[in-house]
């Protein structure tokens, strides 16, 4: 994620505050020797940034710490980069604290206002999706010790704290209990674990502050707004590549959803039942919640005269049934009431409804307005599913089942693409099945069925709803899309003459795809059985969703090519929907680093083309990203009120009328067409370059990382395009160059200065001041080129034995590293990276001294990992942990890694 800029004048007393009192947690522990040892290492570290010491100094004292030592030593520095990452995000919310918030923000602005702001939020819809995408390096333990010294911190700055000595003792213990948590996962994350993790950031977060925000929305528009925020998820879903998810794992991920979400809620109950004591000797009584109170079964003498708690008991038990029907859990609280179960989230809200009007009927609003009423947004937010979830798999797969049921039905599979075509929408408009129970299917194309099918049975039990969109990855044409709708018709999420019971959308992410886009978004509207489902559908106007990405499109073509073919694509798509009588929704493929598509929220939907969030806007959050936004009630609403805010500012915003959108096609088509040529160059017309990355960066270490349930490469190829998105990145991260997040860039903007001269360089600088996609690729490109360090870069070059190679491409890095440098300068007019960010400038140098040695230690430990390993030796015992640390420790003090 980018991270916000910090106040350094709130954030470095904090964190020498936490240094402090962690030199004192390892001098109790490994005694004053290794304290100095490691202040040492950190003095010298911080002198060669300052220049007050010589270039090498850190690294000769690392050189001289014995392997035992060289554990605490990583682990300090790794704590300390967690520390100044809690003191960071906590600056950022005191900060946020004492100023207006995103959304007051704009009704305070004089060009906007409150009128503005409730004629605008009716048509604003956003859609934030976790996915388990393994860039969250962390233990669920420690980031729970990080929440602990995270709300001490809070107290602190608010004031709240005690003295001064009580508080470094609260938070003297939290950082000893950190100090003491074990980092790295002895075993492999899966599956379930990744939906663990999830459901602990939904219901710990976003069940708290998602509801309040709606309801504070609703208040400014003066009408209830369905569908404002929705939360979603891949996790227990996503098999594109992930061998691991089937059937059982979707339906998990809803029972164990529904399991937290349904025991909020019965929690909820609990606390009204002793809060609305209110008796029907001092209030009427409306006839239909005394009819819900005599429902309930509840004769107790003792509540004969509080229809509210009688009734509330009644609804309380009828929900501790839905939750046994539903996932097979008993209450936390059982219920002594006989009842059946909700149908369907509606019914129970009918059921609070009448508490409400009755609350209102005698003057007690303001006690609607309170408990109550939280719980109704909670149920209007999340039904009984919580977070919609998602379905996606690679057009590859699709296109084996969809042969394997026609095959089955007797057809035969036509290997012309227009015959295929043409009986793939034959059998789509047909209502006969093609496979039935006793079908005999190959083992993939069962494996498809079964979890279309566990779908299908998650909208029947948990609603309809409860299912977001089916994702039909790498989309080449609109027969990819045939071939899922065919497949789902199959499961029974299709019907003939309605069309899908879910969204289908395609996802466009090589550069090749993201140019064909709109042509096939054109062709699968275009189809009659599609249009006939259109003209058949309730909504007045359609709305067909669309996923772009970043991640494969960025490793695919580079950094500056990927974002502008991103905003071409979507420019393009929306006319393409509108042409055709329907909304554009727009799914966003972000990724927690640069080179995925990272960045400021904010700064990346008001880069998006006018009318790109007209349909709605979703974006994916994954990663470490998950945790920094959503990992606490705070940061959630903060999160959800930014992006909700960016696209309501987004929305309103129409084409530039100065020629500015003119002026940034024009220059952006040259600038891309040169960083292509320059990223191509090296990266796959190179001989030898995907040899080099294996060795110069951490790639086979990362993939041993117990931090994700998916394989790192789709296959075993070793070639780049078919390695994942996320260790290509990552990978780069931890070996300080970042290529993918500024590479071709340097030699796009040579290139054009070489055609236009000064007055190229003067239409350069005007773009990145006043468009706002311009400005955003520019803040990104700052934010990485501040983290890289081609010195250290250098040295992990060295782990290439072979010299001719690492000449040839590290040669090529340095000399495009330069030319970006230069080019960054022209853009923005400062010599350094983030000259016009001071604050974020200073927060990054503030933490680089401390990630400098872990890398330089890294490089030592790899080194030695892979010559005891070279002849099939055993590596010594520790050494694999301790490389693991060192990236976890890197990591956590760039942040935006993954």
């Amino acid at each position: 994620m980018s991270v916000p800029a910090p106040s350094t004048d709130v954030s470095r007393p904090l964190l020498r505050r936490l240094g402090r009192l962690l030199g004192d947690v390892i001098k109790d522990q490994s005694g004053q020797e290794m304290l100095d040892r490691i202040e040492a290492i950190r003095a010298a570290s911080v002198g060669e940034h300052a220049g007050t010491r010589p270039a090498g100094s850190a690294a000769a004292l690392l050189a001289g710490l014995a392997p035992d030592q060289t554990t605490v030593f990583i682990h300090g520095f790794c704590v300390f980069s967690q520390l100044a990452n809690i003191a960071d995000d906590a600056a950022v919310r005191a900060a946020a604290r004492q100023g207006p918030g995103p959304l007051d923000r704009l009704r305070q602005d004089p060009a906007r206002g409150a009128h503005w702001l409730a004629r605008q939020l009716p048509e604003c819809s956003i859609a934030p999706v976790l996915t388990a995408h393994p860039t969250e390096v962390r233990r669920k333990s420690v980031i729970d010790r990080e929440a602990s010294i995270a709300a001490v911190l809070d107290a602190v700055v608010a004031g709240h704290a005690d003295d001064d000595e009580l508080a470094d003792t609260r938070l003297r213990r939290e950082v000893r209990l950190l100090w003491n948590t074990r980092v790295l996962r002895t075993d492999r994350i899966d599956v379930r674990d990744e939906i663990e993790n999830v459901v602990s950031v939904l219901a710990g977060s976003l069940l708290k502050e998602l509801p309040g925000l709606v309801r504070a929305c609703e208040r400014i528009a003066g009408r209830p707004l369905p569908g404002l925020i929705e939360m979603g998820s891949w996790v227990g879903g996503d098999r594109d590549g992930n061998p691991f998810v089937d059937g059982s794992t979707l339906e998990r991920a809803f029972t164990r959803q529904c399991e937290a979400l349904l025991a909020s809620y019965l929690d909820e109950l609990h606390q009204l039942g002793g809060e609305l004591s209110i008796s029907s000797r001092l209030v009427p009584v409306p006839a239909d919640l005394e009819a819900l109170a005599q429902q309930s079964g509840d004769t107790s003498p003792h509540r004969a005269d509080e229809p509210y708690r009688r009734a509330l008991r009644g609804i309380f038990a009828r929900l501790a049934a839905t939750l046994e029907a539903l996932t097979g859990a008993a209450a936390p609280r059982p219920s002594d009431l006989v009842a059946e179960p909700y149908a369907d989230p509606q019914t129970l809200l009918a059921d609070l409804d009448v508490l409400d009007r009755a609350l209102r009927s005698h003057g007690a609003g303001d006690v609607a307005d309170g408990r109550l009423a939280r719980l109704r947004a909670g149920v209007e937010a999340f039904g009984f599913h919580f977070a919609r979830l998602e379905l996606r798999q690679n057009a590859a797969v699709h296109r084996r089942t969809a042969d394997a049921l026609l095959e089955a039905a007797g057809l035969a599979v036509p290997q012309d693409p227009g015959e295929r075509a043409a009986l793939l929408a034959r059998e789509l408009a047909s209502p006969r099945p093609l496979s039935g129970p006793r079908t005999a299917l190959p083992e993939e194309a069962g494996h498809e069925l079964g979890i279309l099918a566990a779908g299908r049975a998650a909208l029947d039990r948990f609603g309809p709803q409860a299912i977001r969109r089916i994702i039909v990855s790498a989309t080449a044409s609109s027969t990819d899309l045939l071939e899922a709708a065919l497949i789902m018709k199959e499961a029974g999420l299709w019907e003939p003459v309605t069309g899908p019971a879910v969204p289908l959308a395609p996802l466009f992410e090589t550069i090749a795809d993201l140019r064909n886009a709109p042509a096939i978004l054109d062709s699968w509207l275009s189809l009659p059985v599609v249009a006939a489902t259109r003209a058949g559908a309730p909504a007045a106007r359609p709305v067909q969703h669309v996923m772009v990405g970043y991640s494969d499109s960025n490793k695919d073509g580079g950094y500056l090519t990927s974002s502008w073919e991103v905003r071409k694509a979507i420019s393009a798509l929306e006319a393409v929907a509108r042409r055709h009588g329907v909304a554009l929704h727009v799914f966003h493929g972000r990724g927690g680093s640069i080179g995925r598509g990272g960045g400021s929220a904010r700064e990346a939907v008001l880069a998006l083309p006018p009318g790109a969030v007209a349909g709605g806007l979703s974006v994916t959050e994954q990663g470490e990203v998950i945790v920094s936004k959503y990992g606490s009630p705070a940061a959630a609403r903060a999160s959800l009120e930014t992006l909700l805010a960016a696209c309501l500012e987004a929305g309103a915003r129409q084409a530039d009328t100065d020629g500015i959108e003119d002026e940034l096609t024009a220059v952006m088509e040259e600038l891309s067409a040169d960083a292509y040529l320059a990223y191509r160059e090296l990266v796959y017309a190179t001989p030898g370059f995907a040899e080099y990355f294996r060795l110069a960066t951490p790639l086979s270490e990362i993939a041993r990382l117990k931090i994700g349930s998916r394989p790192a490469a789709r296959t075993t190829s070793g070639r780049i395009e078919d390695l994942r998105a996320i260790p290509w990145v990552f990978s780069w991260a931890q070996s300080r160059v970042m290529l993918p997040g500024w590479y071709g860039v340097g030699s796009a903007v040579a290139a054009f200065l070489a055609r236009h001269g000064d007055a190229g360089a003067a239409r350069l600088r005007r773009l990145a001041m006043e468009s706002r996609f311009m400005a955003a690729v520019v803040s990104n490109l700052e934010m990485v080129l501040a983290k890289a360090d081609p010195v250290i870069a250098h040295r992990y070059s060295e782990l290439v034995p072979d010299v001719e190679l690492r000449s040839r491409v590290f040669g090529a890095i340095e000399s495009e590293w330069t030319r970006t440098l230069e080019a960054l300068a022209t853009l923005t007019g400062h010599a350094t990276p983030l000259g016009g960010q001071p604050e974020l400038a200073r927060s990054i140098a503030l933490r680089l001294p401390y990630v400098d040695p872990l890398n330089h230690l890294q490089i030592e430990l790899i080194g030695r990992l892979r010559a005891a390993t070279a002849g099939g030796g055993e590596a010594p015992e520790g050494l694999a942990e301790g490389i693991h640390l060192t990236i976890n420790g890197i990591s956590a003090g760039l942040r935006n890694t993954g």
